[in-house]
């Protein structure tokens, strides 16, 4: 089942709320996205440590075959 991208961003939003958070639908069936998310939190931090802190706000929506999300191309940033 596919996640709606509104929810997508609620879960972000939810973990960051006062990050910058912009998310897209790339293929326009509720499994491929794009998202960009700048936060402060991230300062001092890789960016591998950034996309993991992201990936569990999204509570297991990724998780194995049967995820609800397929496929996130995933950018992180400390804002400017």
């Amino acid at each position: 089942m596919p996640i709606a991208q509104k929810e997508l961003e609620e879960l972000i939003r939810s973990a960051f709320p006062s990050a910058s958070v912009v998310v897209r639908d790339l293929a326009g069936d509720g499994n491929h996205y794009a998202a960009e998310v700048a936060d402060e939190s991230f300062r001092g931090k890789n960016r591998v440590q950034q996309q993991r802190a992201v990936y569990a706000a999204l509570k297991g929506k990724m998780d194995g075959p049967d995820g609800e999300l397929h496929a996130l191309a995933l950018t992180t940033r400390v804002p400017e």
